[in-house]
């Protein structure tokens, strides 16, 4: 088992006057801590699923990455600052101190929040939801630990998540 230890997160947020939806992770792996950006382990199924909702290319480097998300009008960041965590283990998250939505949210019209994953939305719905009395969409976590939801099924529902028609 890793060691618990305290850390700080180290990845800013990703987001613009064009962001419209925030995707929200619970707290940065040990590989995207190393990697100095979200979703950095090869085996998280994130930027192929969105890659395959948007139907664009496969972004490689972090520059790509956040042009990609950017481009198709995605804020992106974590619910938790810091944390005590064992490794990259989203169950051993103690005592959170949660991020501050509203850098992002006086700066974009978002109009949809999306957690990637059970651990982010309940993180959300504890600390966040009081606050800023916004709804979240739970999407069904990109990890390779989610073994139960093949890509394709990913895809699918994110699509119907991310790609629904806006209201007038």
């Amino acid at each position: 088992m890793a060691e618990r230890g305290h850390q700080i997160h180290p990845i800013p947020p990703v987001y613009d006057s064009s962001s419209s939806i925030l995707i929200l992770g619970s707290f940065p792996s040990v590989k995207s801590r190393e990697t100095g950006f979200f979703y950095g382990h090869p085996q998280n199924r994130y930027w192929r699923v969105l890659a395959a909702v948007f139907e664009d290319e496969l972004p490689s480097g972090i520059p790509e990455k956040k042009a990609f998300l950017l481009r198709h009008g995605i804020a992106a960041w974590d619910v938790i600052a810091s944390c005590d965590i064992e490794g990259s283990s989203d169950s051993s998250i103690r005592n959170a101190v949660p991020n501050d939505l509203s850098l992002i949210l006086a700066a974009a019209d978002i109009r949809r929040i999306c957690a990637n994953g059970r651990t982010a939305f309940k993180l959300y719905q504890k600390y966040m939801a009081p606050l800023l009395g916004r709804d979240c969409i739970c999407l069904p976590s990109t990890s390779p630990a989610n073994a139960a939801w093949s890509e394709e099924r990913l895809i699918r529902a994110w699509r119907g998540a991310l790609l629904v028609p806006e209201d007038p």
